[in-house]
């Protein structure tokens, strides 16, 4: 029933993006599994219509390492023509001070330049891809994508993550099992003020980490306290190797090196603002 199920979203979200590529259609791209998928099952609508697709990414500050060239890669294995657009978020989406309303003013700001972008293009169309479940926890940034006009089919077709992860495996995109990656911003508590130095921490702590073969990374910052998630499977992993994990974060300038016992949640600097959200 569920594989049934899925098919019926797959066949609603081609049909959907058959009428969008009837013309040149643009993609907001990061190059994580949603919106791999939504290139490439636009490109291959595209390759029917006669037509192309414009991914546009943006490259900040808040980028974790190694996504520029993943995305890359993606483009180029489904057929996209690929921009890359550049700004320093921290000032030009005043969100220096990660404020609650951080997402959406980040998401504006950026969304605004894609979308300015394409215009200059000729592109009328702008497609993204938040998903069915995005809809259900704290993600201001769809507010944003929605006040410029910009679709989201994956979530228009009720694609869960489950299931994009599902199709992108069926496409054969590599990128199907590659672990989320949000930006680094997440791993501060609201009211922060963010900095790029901090920001660098978090992205070579988190690279470290992940080098030791676990899935599942966050560093969450609290002033000078780290506090490290990964799987629940992977803690006792961690604990082996606490030795050198704790002399190379403490290089980096942490002083107090903690595990969450609780393992990886996605979100989880954002608990206090569910609750209140969806209670």
């Amino acid at each position: 029933m569920e594989i049934k199920n899925r098919q019926k979203k797959k066949t609603d979200l081609m049909n959907r993006l058959k009428k969008d590529t009837e013309r040149t259609v643009g993609v907001a791209f990061s190059g994580g599994v949603d919106s791999s998928l939504l290139l490439k099952m636009a490109c291959e609508c595209a390759a029917e219509n006669g037509t192309h697709v414009v991914a546009f990414m943006m490259q900040t500050e808040l980028l974790p390492i190694g996504d520029v060239e993943v995305a890359e890669k993606v483009a180029k294995e489904a057929g996209a023509e690929l921009h890359i657009l550049s700004a320093e978020v921290l000032k030009e989406a005043a969100i220096a001070k990660n404020p609650v309303d951080r997402c959406y003013l980040c998401k504006k700001m950026i969304f605004s330049k894609i979308k300015a972008e394409a215009e200059k293009m000729g592109i009328s169309v702008l497609i993204e891809g938040t998903n069915a479940d995005d809809c259900f926890v704290y993600r201001p940034g769809i507010r944003a994508i929605r006040e410029l006009g910009v679709t989201s089919p994956l979530a228009d077709a009720g694609i869960t993550k489950s299931e994009v992860r599902d199709l992108a495996a069926e496409y054969g995109i590599f990128v199907a099992d590659r672990p989320s990656s949000p930006c680094m911003a997440t791993r501060f508590p609201y009211g922060t003020r963010l900095t790029i130095e901090k920001l660098e921490q978090v992205k070579k702590g988190e690279e470290y980490i992940r080098g030791l073969g676990l899935y599942n990374v966050r560093l969450r910052v609290h002033e000078n306290l780290v506090r490290i998630e990964v799987d629940e499977c992977d803690i006792e992993k961690l604990i082996r190797q606490k030795k050198d994990l704790i002399t190379y974060l403490k290089k980096l300038g942490y002083s107090y090196i903690t595990l969450d016992l609780e393992g990886f949640r996605s979100g989880s600097m954002d608990i206090d603002i569910q609750k209140e959200k969806f209670r």
